[in-house]
Order: C-alpha cells, then structure tokens, then sequence
C-alpha cells in the first residue's frame, strides 16, 4: 500500500524548484521608508512628553530623534537632504540601530525603568519589521530613471 502513499518528500523537494523571489515581500518603497523615518523623528520628538519621560530615558530619546533625522536627511533617496549616505547603506546602520535599541531595551529593563524597557523594545521590533519590509534597491531604480 505505499504506493497509494505521496512521497513525503516531494512536496519539499517541489518547493525547491518554485520560482521565488525576496522582492515580493519588499511593500516599502525608497520614498514610503523616508516618510516613515521622518514619522519616527517626529515620534521621538513627541514621546518624552507623551509618555511624561524623564532623565535618562528622556535624553536617549531626543539624542535618538536627532540621529534618525541626521541618517534620514543624509539619505541617497526621494526625501533626503543631502545625499551623502547610500540607501543600502542607510538600511543596513537601521538593522544594527533595530539591534542595538533591543539592547537598549534591556538596560532600561535591568535600571528597572519598565517604560523604557517597553517603548525602546516596541521601538526595535517596529524598525526592524520596516527593514525587513523595505525594497533597498527601489532607491537606485529610482535614480536610473532620472538620470537616463
């Protein structure tokens, strides 16, 4: 009766030869990942006062607002300032800065500050779910286009 049986592998082994590709899941665009950034400066400008922060906490994330926006502004893509920074560049500075604020996250934990152990972990999740969703070469198609 193994016969009647489907191979067990070769529903895996079928999967191996579907076309796939990485770009399916990349829904943010160059332009949509700028705007989002300058959402997050405004955020982090508004979020000591909305979440009556203090001390510590309070100057990370005012210090946290100006480096988004200088990286933002600085930014080889539709919305930057200046141009300097390569937008692959400028994803991979968000995934170790997405890394780096779990981190963050943890300090705040172990100084038992459990509001900026939440907002800064929330904070991490967010920028890491936008670089993993963020189309890094929509930027330079972008570019091609004008220069051609």
């Amino acid at each position: 009766m193994s016969g009647d049986r489907p191979d067990e592998n070769f529903a895996l082994s079928t999967l191996a030869y579907l076309p796939y590709s990485k770009q399916k899941m990349k829904i943010i665009s160059s332009k949509a990942h700028g705007i989002l950034d300058y959402a997050v400066v405004v955020f982090l400008l508004a979020a000591p006062t909305l979440f009556q922060m203090e001390g510590t906490l309070c100057t990370f994330t005012y210090v946290l607002a100006g480096v988004h926006f200088a990286l933002t502004a600085l930014t080889v893509f539709e919305v930057g300032l200046l141009k300097i920074i390569p937008f692959k560049v400028h994803g991979l500075i968000e995934l170790v800065v997405s890394i780096a604020l779990a981190g963050v996250a943890l300090w705040f934990r172990n100084n038992d500050n459990d509001l900026g152990f939440y907002f800064y972990l929330g904070l991490a999740i967010v920028i890491l779910i936008v670089y993993l969703l963020t189309d890094f070469t929509s930027s330079a198609r972008n570019e091609n286009r004008v220069n051609s």
